[in-house]
């Protein structure tokens, strides 16, 4: 006889965003989430108060794990800003989000922002700390200030396009990304270039 391991907060949440990834905001709902990790509603109240605190958590969580820890991963790489560079765009490409939905993941949380203000607020952060560290990276090759934060907006406006082009199999999320990489690398922002 095998005895089921409890969940954790963060199973929820992982299943949370599976929901937001495949039906919408609208999916996350405990009794839908607790049928999909086949336990009993009850559970859900372990760890959440209700639906907004689950939403709040997966705001918050996501903004931990997708940004602040992919940032600490970089960082903990003594490379170079070409080498970090690489090392961002192997983290944001990997699998890492499998757990949470995949590559439909980021964009279900863009479409939650448009109709959330707290999911918008939690987004616009995001996206402000990403743009800035993107820029740093950039600052860090020799590129100028304005060539870093134009960089940074190509690199990231790129990679929610090709996730959304990923989805239907029209991209090779990684291997376009590095290619951009490698172009933008080459453009000549550099300073003095």
């Amino acid at each position: 006889m095998t005895t089921k391991t409890p969940l954790s907060g963060e199973d929820w949440i992982k299943a949370g965003f599976r929901a937001l990834s495949s039906g919408g905001v609208q999916a996350i709902r405990a009794e839908a989430i607790a049928r999909d990790l086949k336990v009993s509603k009850g559970s859900f109240y372990w760890h959440f108060k209700d639906v907004p605190d689950l939403k709040a958590q997966m705001l918050e969580h996501w903004a931990g794990q997708a940004t602040d820890a992919i940032i600490a991963d970089v960082e903990a790489n003594d490379g170079l800003g070409l080498e970090q560079l690489r090392l961002l765009v192997e983290a944001a490409t990997d699998d890492r989000n499998l757990a949470y939905g995949g590559v439909r993941t980021e964009g279900a949380i863009r479409e939650w922002a448009r109709y959330d203000s707290a999911a918008a607020a939690v987004l616009k952060a995001v996206d402000q700390r990403r743009l800035a560290y993107v820029a740093e990276l950039f600052a860090r090759c020799g590129f100028s200030a304005t060539s870093s934060r134009s960089g940074a907006k190509i690199l990231y406006g790129a990679l929610i396009g090709l996730e959304a082009l990923a989805t239907g199999e029209l991209a090779d999320l990684r291997a376009d990304m590095f290619a951009l990489l490698s172009a933008l690398l080459e453009s000549g922002g550099r300073q003095g270039a």
